[in-house]
């Protein structure tokens, strides 16, 4: 069983506190009210080099560019036409808050035939549906595509995904979201991670900058705003209040991503008084059979296969097992592991460890 070794240093008080970095309000908090709307809607993309759609197997393509020909004036009702340089795709985009009508936004687009390619593509005129089913913009232009793709006789390659794409700016909000912000008596800010320290924070700032209570924290993850005289309007209010700096409280967290072995650990993590051994026990078993023939000229002898096994296990006896004192930081015991050559598996399933022993007081976040 292999057991790692641990000197760790760099013991923090017990009531020290890692100084934060103070950060704006409008970085804290949304406006509730205040948010994005999702559109979408279906287009087709041109232009392609022979890697669009079959239209053969993909009849709505066939349908749509057909519909479209016909609104130019083109009939082709009855017509044997199969072009390769066709795609249908899905286009997405957020309508931000308070666009205005001509406000360029980007868009995103995504073949849903059985195209390969959508390099060098043009997307037609396409309108963009809202929940409620309205048209708010309307998107065309050039498709951007990051990923390619290679072909040869014997070969292929491919790097991204070369059936999705962008437009930047390739869309035009057409019709306005009917959220009257002017109009609003009371404004709540919610918190992006709610806590209630951070929270009574924000209210204490806002009332000191304004300098009259016009601040109430509700709960953890928001504070009310009550319309003051001395603003003209919400706007004015909230470009007075958003640039105040607060200290965030945060909560001691830790992130693994286990498809990529990351982890990400907060500063306020700490680790009580543990021993950690982490165990590489190696069993290696290896079949070498062995053959035995009879005698020459026996008249009833037989060949025989007799079985021979190995077996070697190492331990790697000549580690020790580690104590972690009271009050490690777990960014002491990230840089111990590492320099004893802890691959970040190891480190993760260690974590776990620690924390179902009840040592790591962070909430540890599993991915």
């Amino acid at each position: 069983m292999r057991i790692l070794t641990l000197i760790l240093a760099g013991f923090i008080a017990l009531g020290a506190t890692p100084s934060l970095a103070s950060v704006k309000l409008k970085d804290l908090v949304e406006i509730e009210g205040v948010r994005g709307n999702d559109l979408v809607g279906y287009g087709l993309v041109v232009g392609l080099d022979g890697t669009g759609d079959g239209l053969r197997n993909i009849p709505y393509t066939e349908e749509a560019l057909s519909s479209l020909l016909e609104r130019l004036g083109v009939n082709v009702q009855g017509e044997e036409f199969r072009p390769k340089n066709v795609a249908a795709v899905l286009v997405t985009a957020t309508l931000p808050p308070f666009a205005r009508t001509g406000t360029p936004i980007d868009v995103s687009i995504s073949a849903i035939g059985d195209a390969k390619n959508l390099t060098g593509g043009m997307l037609i005129m396409t309108p963009l549906n809202a929940a409620d089913g309205q048209i708010y913009a309307v998107a065309q232009g050039p498709v951007l595509v990051s990923g390619f793709s290679a072909q040869g006789d014997a070969e292929s390659i491919t790097e991204g995904v070369p059936t999705s794409g962008t437009i930047p700016n390739g869309a035009r909000v057409e019709r306005e979201l009917g959220f009257d912000f002017d109009s609003l008596k009371n404004i709540r800010l919610t918190l992006r991670s709610p806590d209630f320290t951070t929270a009574s924070r924000i209210e204490n700032m806002i009332n000191a900058s304004v300098g009259k209570t016009v601040a109430l924290m509700v709960d953890s993850g928001a504070v009310e705003l009550k319309m003051d005289d001395r603003f003209r309007s919400p706007a004015h209010m909230i470009s007075q209040i958003e640039n105040i700096e607060i200290n965030p409280a945060q909560k001691a967290r830790v992130v693994v991503d286990q498809r990529s072995g990351t982890i990400v650990l907060g500063s306020q993590v700490r680790i009580s008084s543990v021993a950690v051994a982490q165990g590489n026990l190696s069993i290696r078993i290896r079949e070498t059979p062995g053959v035995v023939q009879p005698n020459p000229f026996s008249r009833n002898g037989e060949t025989i296969v007799v079985p021979r096994t190995d077996i070697a296990v190492d331990d790697n006896g000549d580690n020790k097992v580690g104590i972690l004192e009271e009050n490690v930081t777990l960014a002491d015991l990230v840089d111990g592991l590492n320099a004893l050559g802890v691959s970040p598996r190891e480190m993760i399933d260690i974590l776990k460890s620690i924390k179902s022993a009840g040592a790591l007081h962070a909430e540890l976040v599993v991915q």
